[in-house]
């Protein structure tokens, strides 16, 4: 992993921030283009937030780029462009919760403060043979109490890693490679035959399906519209064709022309369903149905968005956009090219 080996507090820093919410094979690529970008903390807090969005763009949980950005601007500004050593302190910082700062302080500056993540979780619940749901904050609390009376003083940075490492590599989910656990000896779970049932995580919550109709306004100049989220709601900061979820009773085509009237004061008549896709959220799953719209009256105004502009089909690839509204550009983009 590109990070490994690394005591650069910064690098340590942007690569958890990645890997709170990503697989280490899908950041590694973001990880090494980021860097090259934002090589430094001061790059990083003169930077524009769209570009710093842009190079986020397709890795998801889109608060983790614009936290980063923010506390990059705090550690410049607060702590002469060092990341503060002291978990107190670091955890101050935007978007840094306790598993970050355990995790930083500890890599970065050899802090004896203990991390606790999914995989930790499983390996700790296994080897004492913790039967409790998981989900349960107080199951969390008896797993970070334990590791907290593990963790190695002298060496905690490989402390931490080793034993995340054991969750990722060995003591896996499912058909754990309990024969090359270096701590098989003193596992609960092993020796009463439990891996299977252990970690316990009751059944999730059915998440709900949203059928969602955006408008692509295409005017005489070939220009179309796009509009900026407001920074204070999921997925702020990023562009989207302008639409919105579907109501009870209405044609997924009089959803795009309610909303288009709702969101920018236009008529339009959406006219032809241009693409569909599926795409799924941590909380929810849509269905976006995207519709080729003329505009029949009234001048766009950015009511519900930050800002609204008109930009040419080869533009739209200087622009961040959520995974879904990021399909549709390119497919805009393909057929514009052909």
């Amino acid at each position: 992993m590109p990070w490994r080996g690394s005591k650069d507090p910064y690098k340590i820093w942007i690569s958890e921030i990645m890997l709170q919410q990503t697989r280490v094979e899908q950041a590694r690529p973001y990880f090494e283009r980021f860097m090259s970008l934002f090589p430094t903390v001061f790059d990083l807090a003169k930077a524009d937030q769209q570009k710093v969005l842009k190079a986020w763009e397709g890795l998801g949980y889109y608060s983790r780029a614009r936290n980063l950005h923010a506390a990059s601007k705090m550690i410049v500004d607060q702590y002469d462009g060092k990341l503060p050593e002291q978990y107190e302190e670091i955890i101050k910082l935007k978007g840094i919760g306790p598993y970050s700062a355990a995790a930083i302080t500890s890599i970065a500056f050899g802090k004896p403060n203990a991390v606790v993540d999914g995989n930790v979780i499983r390996v700790i619940t296994r080897y004492f043979g913790i039967e409790d749901d998981i989900r349960s904050t107080r199951t969390v609390k008896q797993v970070q109490e334990h590791v907290n009376e593990l963790i190695s003083y002298e060496y905690p940075a490989e402390f931490n890693q080793g034993l995340m490492e054991i969750g990722s590599l060995v003591c896996k989910p499912t058909n754990p490679d309990c024969s090359n656990c270096p701590i098989q000896i003193g596992c609960v779970a092993t020796k009463t035959a439990k891996t299977d049932s252990i970690p316990y995580k009751s059944p999730a919550k059915k998440t709900p399906h949203k059928h969602i109709g955006v408008g692509i306004i295409e005017r005489e100049d070939g220009k179309v519209l796009i509009a900026l989220r407001p920074e204070d709601v999921m997925l702020g900061g990023l562009w989207e064709f302008p639409g919105g979820k579907q109501e009870e009773g209405e044609s997924i085509q009089q959803t795009v022309e309610r909303e288009l009237k709702e969101e920018l004061g236009v008529e339009v008549h959406a006219y032809k369903e241009f693409m569909k896709l599926k795409h799924v959220y941590s909380h929810f799953s849509i269905t976006l149905h995207a519709f080729n719209c003329k505009l029949i009256s009234g001048k766009a105004k950015p009511k519900k968005s930050q800002e609204i502009r008109w930009v040419s089909i080869d533009e739209l690839e200087e622009y961040p956009f959520p995974k879904a509204n990021k399909q549709l550009t390119e497919k805009l983009v393909s057929e514009f090219s052909s």
